[in-house]
């Protein structure tokens, strides 16, 4: 079953650059759907665009649909700040919020006004779990946020995501500064996640690229090459860019 459609989705800026050029592509529920291909072609794009973050820069001209479980998520009268919870994103850089671990997890439930201390925790125990987290820092949930590392970061704004219950996850190259254990953790994480998530990733590598995906879609310049199921795409592409890009002799 597909939870997202795009159907002749296309997207230029107010600079008279053209970024996505009628995108159609089906992503399914509860699978990993890896967007990969070279810097500029459009990628972090469409993850903006899947929960509206798009709405907030310089957009000249927007066409075509996207159906969130069959509804048009631009079409007038959507809720975006519920899109956006229910649509959830995760950035390259982790933003920790000045405050104690507790409360970055929870700092976004809070907002959404939930305040029973039943609720509150269970899910920040089930969100750090998720996230591949509770094991590690389960014992100081009150200490600063800050003091974490670089990986246990990124996990911790994964949990923050998840604590809101969304149904679809968002990750803009949530890999690319980390080492390679915390990278291992991460995907791992979202392999168990993807049980009860539909997520879309774009990863910071072919190499991860391939291990993640379930479907993957290769982009270039602001086009869809191809999309595939991840192991036809990756050992038997139909089109000789996606090709030539996974096998390193692109460009």
């Amino acid at each position: 079953m597909d939870k997202i459609i795009l159907e002749n989705f296309s997207l230029s800026y107010s600079d008279g650059t053209e970024s996505l050029h009628q995108v159609s592509l089906a992503i399914p529920e509860k699978q990993i759907t890896v967007l990969f291909g070279p810097a500029g072609g459009g990628k972090s794009t469409l993850l903006r665009a899947l929960n509206r973050l798009n709405d907030l820069t310089d957009i000249r001209q927007q066409s075509g649909r996207i159906l969130l479980d069959g509804v048009d998520i631009y079409a007038s009268g959507v809720d975006v700040a519920a899109l956006r919870r229910k649509v959830s994103m995760v950035f390259a850089t982790p933003v920790v919020l000045p405050f104690s671990i507790r409360r970055n997890v929870l700092f976004g439930l809070e907002l959404a006004g939930e305040s029973s201390p039943k609720r509150l925790k269970e899910a920040l125990e089930r969100s750090l779990v998720q996230a591949a987290l509770w094991d590690e820092i389960s014992d100081r949930l009150d200490d600063p946020a800050v003091a974490l590392s670089g990986g246990q970061q990124q996990r911790l704004c994964l949990a923050r995501s998840l604590a809101l219950q969304p149904e679809v996850i968002l990750l803009d190259e949530p890999t690319s500064g980390l080492d390679p254990i915390s990278t291992s953790k991460v995907e791992n994480s979202l392999q168990e996640l993807k049980r009860d998530y539909t997520i879309v990733l774009v990863p910071h590598s072919v190499q991860q690229a391939a291990r993640t995906a379930d479907m993957a879609a290769f982009f270039l310049q602001g086009e869809l090459v191809e999309s595939a199921p991840g192991k036809a795409l990756f050992t038997n592409p139909r089109d000789q860019r996606t090709q030539d890009y996974v096998e390193g002799r692109f460009g």
